[in-house]
């Protein structure tokens, strides 16, 4: 998720009642709440880097207990107030793990249990960003704020201290994502109920948009091409009005691309990848090798993009990652 949604929900656990094991709660839990995302250092390394190691090894079970170590003592690196370990670490720890969770609900997806295993995990309910939930987080972080106002004109005194408000935050994003995964299961079960150009599926992925929770973007797979079709729940599904992507036959060009160690990082990520080529003009001749995953854009509009350039002695002379050409 997004780092506002991983921020308010650090915030909202604290008000809902975790601040009461530490002083110092507010800092922990927003720290803790955004602390798998450190990973974000190595985009230094450049975007390929990054693919590899955003949501590694700090969205992993075995390394939670450090990740949640790390607000725990940074705050109490600057603060000089009484501090209570065991409570902060323990609030650190769950606030920390709602990161996880949330990754889980989206599509890109995390890994559980790295170093041992480098398998994506992802329940494809809710988008990056959420419209919804942003917009009840904004209400429930405004709340109290609105609260205290009317009190101060009114000469009443003021005692909200917002916990109402984050207590029903936190309810509606769990009664939200079971929502999102019911209507998931529809928006699967209409994908696999129907054949595609007279081919049956052979994957197939409803991936969630920000703003409508009755509209998806379903992507199916047959033996040769991809379907993108938009699913909506409360329409009877047309499987013709998807738009059909085929798949490029296997040639020099693409087997040559598909051994460099960028088209070979690219398809550990990508679980729907399709690939094509391209003629480019100059002395040498070349042809271009693109390797789009179709969760996050199309040939007609690509993202997260390997690519290489591949001579006439079927030698690639450059390749590179870009997550939006």
């Amino acid at each position: 998720m997004d780092p506002l949604t991983h921020t308010a929900t650090g915030l909202f656990l604290g008000r809902a009642g975790l601040n009461r094991f530490s002083s110092q709660a507010p800092w922990i839990l927003v720290l803790a709440a955004n602390a798998p995302d450190i990973d974000i250092v190595t985009l230094l390394g450049g975007q390929l880097n990054y693919l590899n190691y955003h949501r590694h090894l700090t969205h992993s079970l075995i390394a939670l207990p450090v990740i949640a170590f790390l607000p725990v003592l940074l705050v109490r690196l600057f603060t000089r107030r009484p501090f209570r370990w065991l409570g902060g670490y323990a609030i650190s720890l769950i606030a920390a793990g709602s990161h996880l969770l949330l990754d889980y609900t989206n599509v890109y997806g995390i890994r559980w249990f790295l170093p041992f295993s480098y398998r994506w995990y992802h329940l494809d309910i809710t988008s990056l960003g959420d419209l919804w939930i942003w917009a009840v987080f904004l209400l429930a972080l405004a709340g109290p704020v609105l609260a205290r106002l009317v009190n101060s004109e009114i000469g009443a005194a003021s005692k909200n201290s917002g916990a109402g408000f984050a207590v029903f935050a936190l309810l509606f994003l769990l009664a939200y994502d079971s929502g999102r995964a019911v209507l998931h299961s529809r928006a699967v079960a209409a994908l696999e109920s129907r054949m595609y150009a007279g081919a049956a599926p052979v994957r197939i992925a409803a991936i969630p948009g920000p703003v409508n929770p009755l509209i998806w973007r379903g992507l199916v797979e047959t033996h040769d091409s991809y379907d993108v079709a938009t699913v909506n729940l409360l329409e009877e599904f047309d499987p013709s009005r998807g738009i059909i992507f085929y798949k490029a036959e296997p040639s020099p060009a693409i087997q040559a691309a598909n051994q460099t160690p960028e088209f070979r990082d690219f398809f550990n990520f990508s679980q729907f990848p399709i690939e094509r080529t391209m003629p480019v003009a100059g002395p040498e001749e070349a042809t271009r090798v693109e390797a789009i995953d179709m969760r996050f854009g199309t040939p007609a509009q690509p993202a997260f993009v390997a690519a290489a350039l591949i001579n006439q002695r079927l030698q690639p002379t450059r390749a590179w990652f870009t997550f939006r050409p």
